[in-house]
């Protein structure tokens, strides 16, 4: 693992933006389509010195105020700024970039949600919080995790799930990549000094040990949205999903995730799976 990642994750970051997407004229005769470090500079309010030695991994410590304007420069997701958060070694100022992060993690479903996720079905949905508890589902949903085992537990959490139960590995065909992205969401999830997040980590590292360490040591992806994958059912043999998440900010790092049919055939047996009509989960191009 390099030992500049915050730099090179600015980088890639303003190289990966488009003058448009913050504002800016394109102008003409740039070797990259992203920003410029002066422009990126004068969006954040600080000097293209500072900007080059932050990117150059010569200054390694930037105070809350600066990563929240860079991330405010670069129009940062949620994940995107913990992503970033997670490249800064933790400091007590930590929390100042993302206000609440330490808070314990929001299990309140507010009606408005629940009305949304009544509105989906048979989609398969779920509400997560932001250490991947499960916080409420379709019927569709409950269909086709229930027979996995992921709801045994008093209090679900997909990231355990994957991780600890021997039935997510017949679950996931392609397991390896499944616990990539759980410990991948949890990390971007939550800030390095949240007490709850410490809580399950020390919990994953005794009971996982090296799958769960190895995982957390290592830089988190950032997923595409839809992330297409494979689901082997007991009854309704081997599913290909797209899953489309809406991140939901305002309440407190909830997201809804949302199951489709990636093909005709998972189509077919989400909609026996479910008791609805035929066509009823219509397969999605990735």
């Amino acid at each position: 693992m390099s030992d500049n990642e915050l730099g090179l994750f600015l980088r890639a970051r303003r190289e990966s933006v488009t003058p448009a997407e913050v504002g800016l004229p394109d102008g003409s005769r740039r070797r990259t389509p992203g920003l410029r470090r002066s422009e990126l500079a004068t969006l954040a309010g600080i000097s293209v010195e500072y900007l080059a030695r932050l990117e150059q991994g010569r200054d390694r410590h930037p105070s809350p105020q600066v990563l929240t304007a860079l991330a405010d420069a670069l129009r940062f997701t949620d994940d995107e700024r913990f992503a970033l958060l997670h490249r800064v070694k933790a400091t007590s100022d930590t929390l100042k970039l993302c206000p609440g992060a330490g808070r314990p993690p929001a299990r309140t479903v507010r009606p408005t949600l629940r009305a949304v996720l009544d509105r989906l079905e048979p989609t398969p949905a779920v509400l997560l919080n932001r250490l991947t508890e499960v916080l409420a589902f379709t019927s569709g949903y409950e269909q086709l995790v229930r027979p996995l085992g992921l709801l045994d537990s008093p209090s679900p959490s997909l990231v355990r799930y994957v991780l600890t139960d021997p039935r997510a590995r017949t679950a996931h065909p392609e397991w390896s990549r499944a616990a990539d992205e759980q410990v991948g969401r949890l990390k971007t999830g939550s800030v390095p000094d949240d007490p709850h997040l410490a809580a399950l980590v020390e919990e994953l590292t005794l009971s996982v040990g090296a799958p769960f360490t190895e995982r957390w040591a290592a830089a988190p992806r950032m997923r595409s949205n839809p992330s297409g994958w494979r689901l082997v059912h007991p009854g309704a043999g081997e599913l290909r999903l797209l899953d489309e998440t809406l991140e939901l900010p305002e309440a407190e790092g909830q997201r809804l995730l949302i199951h489709l049919p990636a093909d005709e055939a998972t189509s077919t047996a989400l909609d026996t799976l479910t008791g609805r009509r035929p066509g009823a989960l219509r397969a999605v191009a990735g």
